[in-house]
């Protein structure tokens, strides 16, 4: 049986609009079966009263974080085209959340996640992940 593991880690605040602004990730390690679904969970804190935008990153070894997808209203948003196929996320102003679902797990989705919040333009995220 081959496994896939998953390490979260809780991702900085990427706004600096005021100390409440942040994202909430549970930390620790998460191993799923391949081709199974898992769903890695991000909750966020903002003092905007504007829209918010969530992001998804993935990191892989030494590598810079590459760009998953973001989000800011429901399904709107972007998501990378390798990733199009299984990694989708819903944003929830309500319950303040922005999970990742991904689906048939391939051990090469081994990684670490961030979840990152930008009450600005998005351009402004990419400075420091993208």
């Amino acid at each position: 049986e081959i496994t896939a593991f998953f390490l979260l880690t809780v991702a900085p605040s990427s706004s600096t609009l005021a100390q409440k602004d942040n994202v909430l990730q549970p930390e620790g390690d998460e191993t799923q079966t391949e081709g199974d679904t898992v769903t890695l969970d991000c909750l966020y804190n903002s003092s905007s009263l504007t829209t918010n935008y969530l992001f998804w990153y993935k990191q892989d070894g030494n590598n810079r974080p590459r760009f998953i997808l973001s989000r800011f209203t429901l399904d709107e948003g972007n998501t990378a085209d390798e990733f199009k196929e299984r990694f989708s996320s819903r944003l929830n102003s309500t319950f303040r959340s922005v999970p990742l679902k991904i689906q048939k797990l391939h051990v090469s989705d081994s990684a670490v996640y961030y979840c990152a919040l930008n009450s600005e333009e998005p351009v402004q995220l990419c400075i420091y992940l993208c």
